[in-house]
């Protein structure tokens, strides 16, 4: 893939984790086939996850009541956002792929990468009512979630106390990633590492890297068109066409547009299209 860049940005705080080892192996196996590899390691950074006024440079537009992500849209599109935060988005520009590497801390990303994505993807840079979801300005970039879990795959499962992996993707790949254009890839993820032998996390890493060999030609993650909904003074809503076309189907569209109906299984797991 010579010519590409991927973006990894990598949230954990020590050198001898797995997800460390996850970090390199993408690393060692994109540029063998022809990547540049940038990476922001965020705990190394020290990046600055908390969102304030210190994010723009100037007087703000309105300081007796400031409002964040139009002060953040406003300073984007005037040169005047905080350096770090413009380091970061040149980043993201020059990415053809994004890959979060992290281990998922209460159902979700650690602070560090969720604020990352707060403060990083700005009003106007990384979406607007105009250009979201399938419109969005990433809509030619590709992103993918690669994580490690605490307990087994089974803790996650329709079954399991922590409830469908499904669901819990949902949130990051669709209100995150979805949102702001980019085509999501499967995630990689790793169950209950700490608690399985070296010869399986090996193979982990081995599979990982083969993986990300041919990345570029994968399937994405199947969402609704943003053309799909009616417009902001209709509220969003999916159109009456849409949901009447579905009516017959077994399953929701997606996890969040369900209809009422169950869930679509595995597919937000899963790039292959949920037979109906």
């Amino acid at each position: 893939m010579t010519g590409k860049t991927a973006l990894i940005v990598f949230a954990h705080q020590e050198r001898t984790s797995f997800n460390y080892a996850m970090k390199e192996a993408a690393v060692a196996a994109l540029k063998r086939t022809g990547w540049k590899v940038i990476v922001s390691d965020l705990y190394e950074m020290k990046f600055k996850s908390v969102l304030s006024r210190d994010d723009i440079k100037g007087k703000p537009k309105d300081p007796k009541h400031f409002k964040y992500g139009a002060e953040t849209a406003e300073a984007w599109k005037e040169g005047r956002l905080a350096k770090d935060i413009v380091e970061e988005q040149k980043k993201v520009q020059m990415a053809d792929l994004v890959i979060f590497q992290f281990p998922l801390y209460w159902f979700g990303m650690p602070s560090i990468m969720k604020g990352w994505a707060e403060r990083v993807f700005t009003m106007k840079f990384a979406y607007s009512y105009e250009t979201m979801y399938s419109e969005g300005p990433f809509k030619n970039k590709k992103a993918m979630l690669s994580f490690t879990t605490g307990g087994p795959g089974s803790m996650s499962s329709s079954k399991g106390p922590n409830g469908d992996m499904n669901v819990i993707l949902w949130p990051m790949q669709n209100g995150l990633l979805n949102f702001c254009g980019f085509q999501v890839l499967e995630p990689q993820i790793s169950y209950a590492v700490a608690h399985i032998p070296q010869e399986a996390r090996t193979e982990i890493l081995k599979s990982f890297e083969k993986r990300l060999e041919t990345v570029w030609d994968e399937k994405t993650i199947k969402f609704l068109p943003i053309q799909d909904f009616e417009g902001m003074s209709s509220g969003f809503l999916l159109k009456k066409e849409v949901e009447e076309a579905s009516s017959e189907n077994k399953y929701g569209p997606t996890v969040g547009q369900h209809l009422g109906k169950p869930l679509p299984p595995d597919s937000q797991v899963k790039a292959e299209i949920t037979k109906l």
